[in-house]
């Protein structure tokens, strides 16, 4: 009986049999016919075919008999059919006999007469029929061997080439007969494979094992290689073979490494980046925070582009040992962040490519002085800031001497494009164990480091301080929480009053906020204002207090008509710069029913006679609607005594560091040569004595802060200050404080006027 292929069915198989422990020979051949040209099939079941064949053949060429013995066996066991089998076909056909499929089309040979698909008649003879098919079989798989585009090599036991396909020869430049008998460490490395791993292939304890290496071509160089190194078993299971197959990736690994490299270095200076950084960073923290990782069968093992990426291995995890325990215990880690200082201005002045220049300079001088030690790497973190780690640290010592040398390199003229330059730098300095940090607070805290040295002075290294970054922190926290804080309603004014040298009455009270915060307590302003002004918050903040004062002013003034206290509160510069005070204020006053006359603004020396027109314009304004200005701080700003005769000013307030001399009583007569403590009381009394006779010239009246004693207030007095504040008056309060001042100084039904006649 003659089967006749369709025309659709071209691909080529084997006979579908079992060999004595049920490796599916066919199965295996299949997958290296049917693999596509350059792909990796199957290794194991592949050569396990092979050997099957060969033995069937060696044993057929010995004994005839004994062949059809192992056909019969073969036909014996249970079928694999293959694809597309009519239902109901099994391994026995109608009559009970077993039959063998052909390895061509899968039909049963036992049909008489067959023709495969290239027309030759197979021999009807079991032992012939099986004999053909297997020799087919093998032939199918010699051309896919040496085919193959990948390279392939049989090595056994005692590790020597048997046979390579001539994609392997001419991967390492030889000639696949030279390669036989060739031991397989003279070109592939067994000792480069993980510990453990290679030989437990080979005793046949793991089936797979995959890594990339390098392998020796002939004229020297080397070649990276995929390899995929697979056991074959002989049929009672044990370790017969190895079998390699070998794929080139060098110009893939080249790519890779090019590619690594952009990704990891700055392209100006050719420096590692902040990328490069933070990966040694990590490994310097966590190479002794953890033990050996366990990973399941076929996890990658390695990372990066050295050898052992890609493997396919299996790792017992376990705990650190004692001492490797200890060892992470005491390793350090330090930073040497740097900014250049004034870099900005040579961008702008000559141009960012003399910049651009300067940052190359920059670049290759701290390459060469500080990156000589494999434990130090020197990166470009961004801009003109530079980083030095150093990830075996010997404290703090070693960081600050290294970071002194930094600063005497960079001092160093640069000549860069006919440009001689000369730049400092500013270098914060971070050392601690690395069990107490982790990689971002370690940058976190350099980076802030690196401007407490420039708000130091520039030009200096400063080491980092855990309390000053406390502090640091705290003002962080107060600066996000202030707008929310004021929505909640946590601010609150406290009134301190302004009193009288001559009269000993209370004038006014100036409006001093507070804000209650949920976790720190009370907060002065010295705490939280400069954050508001940094922020912004200022604008809403000082609005809102402008307007609580001027309704405090308000009740003030309908309880006691006769006195007209007026309030006295602080305006920002930023105030007049972001917002429209002017508005502000005649809303405020109109809002609150307070006359003009009872509010006072207070506004630093430095803020009204800076540069700039709109604070004097806005001033001017103010002071026409009939509100009192009062220069506060007096005496530490410009000073410039030419504005006060042109100043829409109304008061000037003496800064506290001028009333420091007036701590002691008046002498009763003067000396001749005045006492060594004494010069700075003469000094201070003499200074304040000028400002208030300046000012009284002027028509202006002069307030004194931080009173502490009578006797204070008694010389100031004497100079002719008009009125005082400080605590021997009385301390900040609530603004009941000042209304019960008012009530005690109120005079009594007796003293009131006509009281006498009636």
């Amino acid at each position: 009986m003659r089967h006749e292929e369709p025309q659709h069915h071209r691909h080529l198989r084997t006979p579908v049999l079992h060999h004595a422990h049920g490796t599916a020979i066919g199965t295996a051949l299949d997958t290296v016919t049917d693999a596509p040209r350059g792909t990796t099939a199957d290794a194991v079941t592949t050569v396990t075919a092979v050997t099957a064949i060969d033995a069937v053949t060696a044993v057929d060429a010995a004994d005839p008999v004994k062949a059809a013995e192992a056909v019969d066996a073969v036909n014996g066991d249970p079928l694999l059919l293959p694809p597309g089998t009519p239902p109901g076909t099994g391994p026995e056909g109608a009559d009970g006999a077993h039959i063998v499929l052909c390895p061509t089309c899968s039909a049963p040979l036992t049909r008489g007469t067959h023709r495969p698909a290239d027309g030759a008649d197979l021999p009807t003879g079991g032992t012939d029929r099986l004999l053909a098919a297997l020799s087919a079989s093998e032939s199918r798989f010699r051309a896919a061997f040496c085919d193959a585009g990948i390279g392939m090599a049989l090595i056994d036991p005692e590790d020597r080439i048997i046979e390579v396909n001539p994609a392997f020869a001419a991967l390492i430049g030889c000639e696949a007969g030279e390669l036989v008998r060739t031991p397989v460490r003279e070109i592939i490395d067994p000792e480069g494979m993980p510990d453990r791993l290679f030989p437990e292939l080979v005793r046949g304890k793991r089936e797979r094992l995959r890594v990339e290496k390098q392998l020796r071509h002939r004229e020297g160089r080397t070649v990276w290689c995929k390899v995929t190194i697979s056991l074959i078993r002989d049929g009672a299971g044990s370790p017969l073979y190895t079998l390699a197959m070998v794929e080139d990736i060098t110009e893939q690994r080249r790519l890779g490494d090019r590619l690594e490299y952009q990704a990891l270095h700055d392209p100006l200076t050719r420096l590692p980046n902040r990328t490069f950084f933070f990966e040694r960073l990590d490994a310097a923290c966590l190479a002794v925070a953890v033990g050996p990782a366990g990973r399941g069968t076929d996890a990658p093992v390695g990372g990066g582009t050295g050898a052992g990426v890609g493997e396919t291995v299996d790792t017992d995890g376990g705990p650190r040992s004692g001492a490797a325990a200890e060892e992470a215990d005491e390793r350090r880690v330090g930073v040497c962040y740097l900014d250049l200082d004034g870099f900005a201005a040579i961008n702008e002045t000559l141009g960012h490519h003399i910049g651009d220049q300067l940052l190359i300079a920059v670049a290759t001088r701290l390459r060469r002085g500080f990156s000589e030690h494999d434990t130090h790497l020197v990166a470009r973190m961004g801009g003109d800031e530079f980083a030095v780690l150093v990830t075996d640290s010997q404290g703090s010592n070693q960081l600050t001497a290294l970071a002194t040398r930094i600063l005497e390199a960079l001092e160093r003229p640069f000549d860069v494009a006919g440009h001689r330059l000369v730049v400092t730098a500013s270098v914060g300095v971070v050392e601690r164990s690395v069990h107490e940090t982790t990689p971002t607070d370690l940058v976190k805290d350099a980076d802030a480091t690196l401007y407490w040295s420039k708000a130091d002075g520039r030009a200096r290294w400063t080491l980092y301080d855990p309390d000053r970054g406390a502090h640091q922190l705290t003002r962080q926290l107060l600066a996000t929480a202030l707008r929310p804080a004021l929505e909640r309603g946590e601010f609150t004014i406290e009134y301190q009053p302004l009193v009288g040298l001559a009269d000993g009455a209370v004038h006014g009270a100036e409006a001093l906020v507070r804000w209650r915060h949920p976790r720190y307590g009370t907060l002065s302003p010295d705490r939280f204002i400069p954050l508001a002004e940094e922020s912004g918050a200022i604008v809403p903040l000082g609005k809102w207090v402008l307007e609580e004062s001027c309704r405090q002013a308000q009740r003030w003034l309908s309880e006691f008509p006769d006195t007209e206290t007026f309030v006295s509160v602080n305006l920002a510069a930023r105030q007049i710069w972001d917002s429209d005070v002017v508005a502000d204020v005649a809303q405020a006053l109109d809002s609150t029913g307070l006359p003009a006359r009872l509010l006072q603004l207070e506004i630093t020396e430095s803020a009204l006679l800076g540069p700039g027109g709109r604070p004097l314009q806005a001033l001017q304004a103010l002071a026409d609607m009939g509100v009192r200005i009062a220069i506060d701080d007096f005496g530490t700003g410009y000073s410039n005594l030419a504005y006060l005769s042109r100043l829409p000013v109304h008061v000037l307030k003496l800064d506290g560091t001028f009333i420091e001399g007036f701590r002691d009583p008046a002498p009763a007569g003067k000396t001749e040569i005045p006492a060594f403590g004494s010069r700075r009381s003469d000094a201070d009394e003499q200074i304040v004595g000028a400002m208030v006779q300046l000012a009284h010239t002027l028509g202006l009246t002069v307030t004194a802060e931080g009173i502490e004693s009578a006797a204070q207030a008694e010389r100031l007095r004497l100079t002719g200050c008009d009125t005082a504040q400080g605590w021997y008056f009385a301390r900040p309060g609530e603004a009941e404080l000042v209304a019960a001042i008012l009530r005690e100084s109120r005079p009594g039904p007796d003293e009131l006027p006509g009281a006498a006649q009636q």
